[in-house]
């Protein structure tokens, strides 16, 4: 019976994409539409992830 949750190399954390450790959860609501264009990307939380920061160091530039 094959593994229902994937290859050995699936199980295996994945390789975070910044200096710091993700640690904490946010969560906010957002319309159909926007949930639906996120999902269609291919990292969805790293979407995410970028946008809000790319948000933050535009506030704080404006600061």
């Amino acid at each position: 019976m094959p593994n229902p949750r994937g290859t050995p190399e699936n199980l295996e954390p994945g390789q975070r994409k910044g200096e710091e450790p993700l640690t904490e959860q946010i969560s906010f609501r957002a319309s159909k539409e926007m949930k639906d264009a996120v999902k269609a990307q291919p990292d969805p939380a790293q979407f995410c992830r970028d946008a809000v920061q790319e948000k933050l160091d535009k506030q704080k530039q404006s600061d």
